[in-house]
């Protein structure tokens, strides 16, 4: 909205300064500092109207230190995450660009699902909240319209420069055509894009035609998965929000360099036209995991809840695949998915050993692997730094893959 009436100002008018808004760089960082104010600002107040209304977690005694102080306190906070994406977004994003549009719609679409699981929990005093049913019929319902956008929409392109040989792409810049291609990012290859078409093709040629009825699985089996992931992840104080933040920097970089021309052809990697627009949603998300923080690290004042860890987990699975990295989710999200694996080994050797012996073993003293270090001695403050430095690892890792092909 700010970008339509600054951009109208400066065509109209030619008042001083208005002609920055122009600039994505300007804009992104205006979104990180919004998100940021709002995030603390709001944050405050809304915790204390869930103590009013005595909005608090409900703890299993599961034998964990310190476990049982965190009893009462309040949850759904990640309402304050939510607000502190959208508003920056709708403030200074372009609202034309689909990329923008299908972000909001992820945003909302899962964090009212996730608000749905916390009201039943609080309210309705279910533990269970919302039946896991729905919850996967909402993620894939998301997964649905975010296959079909990317497939069919006209606005969805990639560019393809035609260069002479020994010319890089900006020197030919208006030799190109803009292609409505499934290619994803293969990483750590030197011709590293893949089009879906040809890799259905290649398993079988009847596969070719029919790639849209497999790409919109693909696109589910993501959302759900990553999504699930941060859900599972967000176990103690600021290990979600931290990580998050740490993947949405990542993601940030890529957005930049692959909607930008001059970048992507010093990368030597696909410029995907309007994706740059993607940096101030990703600094606005940024900027909200970050400011959660300020009442999220340990001691926690407030809990995400499933309204916030559905809808940040689903929000980097689409943005991943907006960018066409969705191949590098498992190295960019690898807390994520040692969160995840973890619980899946352990319940599945648990009903291994107790079908074979009679008797279920562990392989962890707890799942998800982040309570399995606290059982052994370790503060939950140590546990999130560490995994944020493994993340911060992996997001470096990640970006290497940029130029280590």
């Amino acid at each position: 909205m700010l970008y339509y009436l600054f951009d109208y100002l400066d065509r109209q008018f030619d008042l001083l300064g208005t002609g920055v808004f122009r600039f994505i760089s300007f804009r992104a960082g205006l979104a990180a500092l919004f998100s940021l104010l709002i995030a603390m600002i709001f944050g405050g107040r809304l915790i204390r109207i869930l103590q009013r209304k005595q909005v608090g977690e409900s703890i299993r005694d599961l034998g964990l230190e310190g476990q049982l102080e965190k009893r009462g306190t309040p949850t759904m906070g990640g309402l304050i995450i939510l607000l502190a994406i959208v508003l920056p977004t709708v403030l200074l994003a372009r609202l034309d660009n689909v990329y923008i549009l299908l972000m909001l719609v992820s945003t909302i679409w899962l964090g009212a699902i996730g608000f749905l699981d916390d009201y039943i929990k609080v309210f309705k005093k279910n533990k269970e909240g919302l039946a896991g049913r729905f919850k996967i019929m909402g993620q894939v319902g998301l997964g649905l319209i975010v296959g079909i956008t990317l497939f069919f929409s006209e606005d969805v392109v990639v560019r393809q420069y035609l260069t002479a040989k020994g010319m890089s792409a900006i020197d030919v810049a208006g030799t190109y055509q803009d292609v409505r291609k499934m290619i994803t990012t293969v990483p750590f290859t030197k011709n590293n894009e893949l089009d879906y078409h040809h890799f259905f093709s290649f398993a079988s040629p009847l596969l070719g035609s029919y790639a849209r009825f497999l790409y919109i699985p693909l696109v589910i089996i993501i959302i759900t998965a990553v999504s699930n992931g941060a859900n599972i992840t967000d176990g103690i104080d600021g290990l979600a929000a931290g990580t998050s933040a740490i993947i949405g920097t990542t993601l940030a970089v890529f957005a930049w360099v692959s909607g930008n021309a001059i970048f992507a052809d010093y990368f030597d990697i696909m410029y995907i036209p309007n994706t740059g627009e993607l940096v101030i949603f990703c600094t606005a998300f940024v900027g909200a995991c970050v400011g959660f923080l300020w009442y999220n690290s340990y001691p926690a004042q407030v809990f995400m809840g499933d309204t916030g860890s559905l809808s940040i987990g689903g929000i980097i699975a689409v943005l991943a695949l907006i960018l066409r990295k969705e191949l590098l989710i498992p190295i960019l999200c690898g807390i994520f998915l040692v969160e995840n694996l973890s619980v899946m080994l352990q319940v599945s050797y648990f009903k291994y050993t107790k079908k074979k012996y009679g008797e279920g073993r562990r392989i962890f003293k707890m799942s998800p692997l982040h309570h399995h270090y606290q059982k052994l001695g370790y503060h939950e403050s140590k546990i999130v730094t560490r995994f944020w430095t493994v993340g911060i690892m992996l997001a470096i890792l990640t970006l290497v893959t940029l130029k280590l092909r």
